[in-house]
This record gives structure tokens, sequence and C-alpha cells, in this order.
């Protein structure tokens, strides 16, 4: 329609019969067209009421506004801003549009009622703030207190930290100045009282720009920087989380439609001001280890776009023009030989994992190109120069590898490059044959690193295994010896899951597996050279062979585990590449069986299936690993804040989940040990892949297990979003399905759920798939809308009620049983359905005769519950029944019998006592005595 009008009358019928997407979607397209300021301002103020039916207040809060700015005596609309506003906790506004609502109309109930509400509320909330206020100003007089006992000041920092989580504590704090205060404490470099302090700014900035912003100028980014650098772990931990709070408040400041001169916009250049002291944190020799860890974790997560559909990079471009020299600085340092910074065994993985996503921002290939450009002219440098940092030339060319390495373990293309360079592959070789152990294993980890390749693979297998093996064999010092048998590992597991693609001798590749496991039992070694027995097993786990033996090894299991509970983030990638080995939680393509007959006839190679990679063998694998402690390892390994948890590592760990989970009788393991928490934030922070992974996982645990046992709190809300995106064209059939039956499981517990379910948008979805060719599909869609249209919101048009009779006519019988069973409700709590149904098609008397003699007692009880319904709601329909022949049958069933039902006998005998009193039946006793309903 392009008439605003009638598109506004539209969106009126459809507010009233409860499609509130629809109504809203008219709404919308009436604005677009029309050109009345009168009509437009009637058209905000009726989207508004559907964007408070919605729950989405700010939008309801907006239109009611923008309708009162065109005629600010719109009753209607003041009073729906005034309930945005109260539901968005601005009860002052909203107590302002609520006095004015009750002073237009005295006697009007509604404004009375909310009025009084808020009223109170506003009371209370006063009363609470002069609480607040009090034990605010209490604490900061034993913290201001020098000769207090310590404990107590120790006490009152803590209790800091639990008023600044309240709303009306942390307004307490910082309006009586307890940012400097606080800043004291910080200066203190006490660890009791600088870790309070930084919980308490955290709670003062958590989703609070105007105070972010003013904290920021008030400490400065030099001093909090400072903190964050700080040797004790703990504290630059907390530090970096409050940077994240910082970060996170302002940049979603920036986002929103904000108004009025207290919510100022945080301008691009602040924002690049912060960041370019994280930048100079880096390379700084000030900063300790976890601070320069915690720095790099904050570029990665603030730096790269959330989403490619954001066009603009320029944050990355700047960050790569500004400091991709002082990130490579780092990443090429090597503590033993050439005395940069100070770093931790996480730094390097760091580093690379920032470099990746800086790498993967990019748009085009010009800017990809000025990256890989950046790159090389840094590592000719340090490859070239004879004095870097005072170092000799054999250090300078180290420098230049360990780089060279970092960026093979980020953006492998732009590490291939480098190692193209002119030299540097036969620097690397010349390397691993040097008797300094630190020069073996910068280039051996190189060397490993660059076999990833199938290119470079082929290389290394011509020029390295030789120099691999001797190493392997001859080599004194264990360090060299594991690295040396990874790089032998990752050559022979070329050929992936692929059996007949062998690249070593028969056993071989068995023999290197027990090595591995050996080394990672091996306590007296240091955890980062156990750490590469877990890489060795990631490769050689392509080999079912060697996923049997692995499994079987309770010990080499548990010291995996052990490691991944470990302050080493490096191996997380790695465990999860070999669990998600042992569970063939891959994907894997069946080839068309015509396609590998042809390959077969033009003499090409067939991928072939290793044996022991069969589904029986696999299930015996998951329930070894379960008992083992799996479960809780990948839960330790979810919780790990380092940028070694990458989005491709979280992808790994929701695959084996779903692989635990694939299995009923393990879901309740999986939940016991945490596994349905851990769950939770896979469904956000994974790739594409690993997200509906991860959905799918929740949807299997959701089917099954209580989901207010599986989730409990607030926590089973947060499931229903990654269920609906399920509901979605590019997932499969079986995803569909389970999302569905998982969604019908939450839709029957409580208003409140059904209520985000609705609020998902999820509503449109399930009726979409009440059409799909697919009956389970259809069944499950079916049986979810039963448990939807529970809420007033969703309550069934023309369309819905058609549809759900028909399928109460279907052969499917558990199809037949949710339509029946969804009628059966709506019939009993809306009478006025009951009239409608005749309506919906000429075959809904045959369809209920049909529920009604049916073999099944659930469809049978359905249908005589739906057949009472409709004799209670008016009296023509009862006329109509007791002229068909539903009179015989529920005279049938009112008998009962020995095979009975009993709620189907009372139900029956009920609808035969209405008709009687309608006089439609004359009972056994009238028609004795000769007398008739008239």
């Amino acid at each position: 329609m392009s008439d605003p009008s009638a598109l506004k009358e539209e969106g009126n019928k459809l507010f009233k019969r409860g499609d509130l997407e629809g109504a809203l979607s008219c709404y919308t397209s009436a604005l677009e067209l029309s050109a009345c300021q009168d009509q437009s301002a009637v058209l905000y103020r009726n989207r508004s009421a559907c964007y408070l039916k919605l729950q989405d207040y700010s939008k309801a809060e907006a239109d009611a506004t923008r309708a009162l700015e065109t005629d600010p005596g719109d009753i209607k609309a003041r009073f729906r801003r005034a309930q945005a506003l109260h539901m968005l906790g601005k009860l002052d506004q909203s107590f302002l549009d609520a006095q004015k609502c009750a002073q237009l109309e005295p006697k009007n109930k509604a404004f009375q009622e909310l009025l009084g509400q808020l009223s109170a509320q506003i009371q209370q909330k006063a009363v609470q703030l002069s609480s607040t206020d009090s034990r605010v100003q209490q604490m900061f007089d034993l913290l201001s207190n020098s000769s207090a006992q310590a404990s107590d000041r120790q006490k009152a920092a803590q209790n800091l930290v639990v008023l600044s989580r309240e709303d009306a504590g942390a307004e307490q704090i910082f309006r009586n100045d307890g940012v400097k205060l606080l800043q004291k404490l910080l200066e203190s470099q006490q660890e009791d009282f600088v870790l309070p302090a930084l919980r308490t700014l955290v709670g003062l900035c958590t989703g609070h720009q105007p105070r972010t912003m003013a904290i920021v100028n008030d400490l400065g980014m030099d001093r909090l920087c400072g903190v964050m650098g700080s040797a004790t772990s703990a504290v630059s931990l907390s530090a970096c989380h409050l940077l994240q709070v910082m970060f996170e408040a302002l940049t979603e400041g920036m986002k929103k439609d904000v108004r009025g001169k207290d919510e100022a916009l945080l301008p691009g250049d602040e924002l690049r001001s912060m960041l370019r002291h994280l930048i100079d944190m880096l390379p700084a020799s000030s900063v300790s280890g976890p601070g320069r860890d915690s720095a790099i974790n904050l570029l990665v997560k603030q730096v790269p776009r959330k989403s490619h559909k954001n066009p603009d990079n320029s944050l990355s471009l700047w960050v790569i023009d500004q400091g991709l020299k002082k990130i490579l600085e780092v990443a090429g340092t090597v503590p033993e030989v050439t005395g940069g910074p100070s770093l931790t065994d996480n730094t390097p993985m760091s580093c690379s994992v920032l470099l990746s996503k800086l790498y993967d921002d990019l748009k085009s290939d010009r800017e990809r190109e000025n990256f890989n450009k950046l790159c090389e002219e840094y590592i000719q440098t340090s490859f070239v120069c004879r004095h870097h940092f005072g170092s000799s030339g054999l250090e300078s060319k180290l420098r230049a590898i360990q780089t060279v390495s970092a960026l093979l373990q980020g953006p492998s293309d732009v590490g291939n490059r480098t190692l193209e360079m002119s030299g540097m592959m036969e620097a690397v070789i010349s390397l691993c044959a040097s008797e300094n152990v630190t020069h073996q294993q910068v280039a051996i980890e190189t060397l490993i690193h660059a076999a990833g390749k199938a290119k470079r693979a082929s290389f290394i297998t011509a020029n390295g295994v030789a120099l691999l093996k001797d190493l392997y064999k001859k080599s004194e010092n264990d360090q060299i010896r594991v690295r040396a048998l990874v790089g032998l590992c990752k050559l022979g597991s070329a050929g992936g899951t692929d059996f007949s693609m062998k690249q070593f001798a028969e056993g071989s590749t068995l023999k290197l597996a027990k090595q591995c496991r050996k080394w990672l039992c091996n306590d007296s070694l240091l955890p980062n050279s156990r750490r590469w027995a877990v890489e060795g097993l990631a490769y050689l786990t392509f080999d079912a062979d060697v996923k049997e033996d692995l499994v079987g090894d309770t010990n080499a299991l548990q010291a995996m585990f052990h490691l991944a509970k470990s302050e080493d983030k490096t191996v997380l990638f790695a465990i999860g590449s070999t669990l998600v080995n042992c569970t063939n939680s891959y994907d894997v393509e069946k080839p068309d069986p015509q396609m590998v007959e042809l390959a077969k006839y033009a003499k090409q190679h067939v991928p072939e299936e290793h044996p022991k990679d069969a589904q029986p063998f696999v299930e015996k694998r998951l329930l070894k690993l379960l008992e083992a402690g799996v479960v809780s390892a990948l839960v330790c390994m979810v919780k790990q804040e380092s940028p070694a948890l990458t989005e491709t590592c979280k992808e790994c760990i929701a695959r084996v989940f779903l692989a635990l989970v694939d299995r009923q009788e393990a879901r309740g393991t999986v939940v016991a040990q945490g596994g349905g928490k851990a769950l939770l934030p896979l469904v956000s922070e994974s790739t594409d892949v690993g997200k509906i992974k991860a959905a799918q996982a929740l949807a299997k645990i959701t089917i099954t297990s209580n989901p207010e046992i599986a989730f409990p709190g607030e926590r089973v809300y947060e499931v229903v979003r990654p269920l609906v995106s399920l509901l979605a064209l590019e997932c499969s059939l079986l995803q569909n399905f389970e999302a569905l039956m998982a969604l019908t499981n939450l839709a029957g517990i409580s208003e409140r759920i059904r209520q985000k379910i609705i609020k998902e948008k999820a509503v449109s979805k399930v009726e979409g798939y009440m059409f799909e060719e697919n009956d389970l599909v259809r069944a499950a869609a079916t049986e979810c809308m039963c448990n939807l249209v529970l809420s007033p919101e969703v309550r069934p048009n023309s369309d819905r009620l058609k549809l759900l009779v028909l399928y109460s006519g279907e052969d499917d019988e558990r199809l037949r049983k949710a339509a029946a069973g969804t009628l059966a409700v709506l019939t009993g709590d809306m009478p006025e359905l009951c009239t409608r149904i005749p309506s919906t098609t000429s075959h809904w008397m045959e369809i209920l005769q049909a529920l009604l003699l049916s073999e099944s007692q659930d469809l049978q009880h359905r249908g005589v519950v739906i057949t009472l319904n409709l004799i209670q709601a008016e009296k023509s329909l009862a006329e109509k029944l007791m002229e068909s022949e539903a009179l015989e049958i529920l005279s049938v069933l009112a008998k009962g019998g020995e095979a009975s039902y009993a709620p189907v006998t009372r139900a029956a005998q009920r609808c035969l006592d209405l008709a009687l009193e309608y006089r439609l039946i004359k009972s056994y006793e009238a028609e004795a005595n000769g007398t008739s309903a008239p």
C-alpha cells in the first residue's frame, strides 16, 4: 500500500490483534510516506505504543517525544513517554510527564496509578540515597584516617567496592569527591588498597559515559597505564579490566544518539590518545611482562571492528601507522639474548593475535600491501643491522627470524612473504645447527610454523626433515628435542585425516606420538616445553590410531588438562585442536558416491577414512574423555582472559562441547560440571561457525534438561537469543528442529521467558517453520507456537487459526497433537475464537470428529476439550455439533469402559450435560416419559 492513512488503519488492526511486528512495520512504512506533520505525530504516537509492548523503551520514548514536538497537548503520547521513562529508570522525568497527564485528566485511573507508583519510588530512592550517603561518608572517614587500624581501613576499602556496584552508591562516591580519595589509594602502592580502589572505579565507570569521561580526565591515562604496568599480576589484571570497562562505556556512548550537555560524545581524537598510551607501553622497559600483555589484550579488544558490516576500519589503519613497528619490536624480542623489554610466556602469542586481528581488519589489497611493506622494511632493517640495541649481527638476525615466526603464527600470508626474503630461509636452516640452545629454539620454532602451508611444507620436507631428525636423535637438550619432534609431527600429518596419505613409514607416527605423551607427562620439563608436546599431538591426532592411544592414556590426558588450567595460555589452541581431532568434531564433507567412482576411473586420489574413525570408536573416545575430566578443562579454558583464546580456539571448544552433548546420557554430566554456563560466552565470542556449534549444544541441553536447573537465575534468559539465531536459512534442518524443541521447553516455563522470546523476534520465524515440508520441523514449530500463544501478545490471527485447524487433521500424529493441543488451550482461554473456527475451513467438523474417534487417547482428549470449549462458547455452535455425528461419538465416549481414559469420559459427559441445559437433547429419563426438547 502507498497510502499512509490506509497503512495506519492496517497497523491499528494488527495492533488490536496482537501482531505487534506487523503493526510496527505498517506505522514505519506510513511514516516514510507521510507528508503531513499532524499525521506523522499520530503515527509516532502509535509506533511508540508498539515499542512499549515490545519492551524497547528507548525507542518508545524517542517516538513519543517526536509526537509531542508536533503536538505538546497530545496526552496519549505524553503518557506513553512517561511509561517509557519509568521503565528506563528516569523517575524524575517520568513524574513530570505523568503529573501533567493527571492535571489534564484528573479522573483517569491509569494516570493516577502511575503517578502513585512514581511518587513511592522517588521517595524510596531519596531514603536510599540518604542512607547510602552516610555509609559512603563513613567509609571515606575511615580511609582518610591514617591512625585507624589497617584492618578497618582495608574493610572500608572493600565496602566501597560493594557500594560502587549500586547506582546510588556509585553516584554518592563520585559526587563526594571519591575519585581523589581513590587516587590516593592507587598512589599508596599497597596491594590491599590498590585492588579495591581499581574495583571501585570499575563500579563507577560501568555503563556510565559521563562519569567515565570525568574519571579519565581526573586520573589521566599515564597514571592508569602506570598501574597496569605493575609487576604484580593481580594489580595489572585489575587495571586492565578497569580500562576495558572505560573503553566500553565510552565507545558505547559514541554509538548512542544521546542528547544533553552532560552526555557529550567522546571525540575520536581522545579515544586515539588513550590508545596511543597503550601503544607506547609496548616497548617500554619500565613496563612489566603482565602489564605488556594487558596492553596488547586491550588493543586486541578495542581496535579491530567487531563486525565487518561496519565499513570504518580507520582505527586499525591508525594503529598500523602509529604502532606496527612497536608491536613487531615486542614480537621479535628474544629475552635470553637481546635484553629487550620483559616478556611473559604468553607475550609472543598475544603479539601474533594482535597482528592477525589488524591484518584481518584491512579492506583492500592496497591496505594489505602497505602492511606487508611495513613488516618487510622492519625485518630487513633488523636482518642487516649489525648494532641493533648494541647487539651483534647474529643477534639482529635472530630478532628478524623471531619476528617472522610471530608473523607466521599470526597473519601467515605476511609471514610467508617475509620468509621468502633473500637469505631468510637459509639463515633459519643454519641457526638450526647452531650450538647455542636459544638460537636453535628460535630457528626450529620458525621452521615448525612455516610448515603450515603445503608449498612450504614440501620445501621443508625436502630440505629440513633430515635436519630435524638429526636434532631429535642427537641433541642432549630435551627442549630442542621436543621442538624437533613437533616439526616432524607437523610434516607427518600433512595428509590430514586422509588415511591413504601417509607421510612417514608405518608405525613412525605412533612412535612420535608415544614420545609426545612421554614428554607431556614429564613434570621435570618446563611447562613451555611440555606445551610443545601438546602441539605435536595436535598434528598427530589426525591419525585415528594416535587418537585411540592418547585417549587410552589417562596420565597423558590428565597432564594435558592440567596444562589447560595453567598460566601458560599459549597451549590453549593446541589442546582445543587435539580434542577436536579425538572427538571427530571437525567438519567432514561426505563425497558423492558417483564422483568417487569417476575419480577412481580417472585414477585420481580418493580420500579414505580410517576404520577407527567409525562412530562406535568415536563414542568410546568421548566416554573416556568425559571420565578423564574433559569438561572441567574446557570450562577453565573458556574462563581464560588472554588474546591466545582466539575466536578459532573458542570454535574448537564449542565443537568439542557439541560432540560431548550429542549423547543424551552425557548432558547431565556436562551441565553438572559447568558446561552449560561455559557455552554462553561462546555463542557471542567465537567464529560464525563456532557460534552456531555453541548454540546447537545449548539447544541439545535445553531439550532434555530442566532449563531452570541447567541455567539457574537470570542465565536462563541468556539462552534465548542463541536459540533464536538457529532459526535461520543458513542453519541445517536439524539445527532448526533442535532450536524449536528447546524454545518449546523454555516457552513453557514462564511469561517472562515468553516475553524474552517475543522480544528476540522469534514468533514470525516459528510461524514460518509451521509451513516447513519436513514433518518433524513442522510439528516442533507447532508445539513451540502452542506454548507461545499462552502470552497475550501472541494471539492467533485468521491465518494462524486456520493453519492450526488444518494441522489438527493431518496424518502426522505428532503434528496433530501439537496443533490440537494449541487449539484446546486457545479455545479455553479465548472463547471468542470458537465462533471463528467454522469459517476457517468447511472441513472443520470432519477434523473435530476424527480427533474424537482417534485411537490415541491424547488426541481424543484434545478433541473432546475443543468440543467442550465450542459448546460452552456459543449455543449455535452446540446446535451444529449436536446435529452431527459428534453427538453419537460423545455419547459413546461418555459411557466409558475398561479401556477408557477418565479425563475423556468426564469431558464428554460435560458436553452432553451442557447440551441438555441448552435443551438440544433429551435425557434417558425424559425419553422414557415421552417428553422432548423443543
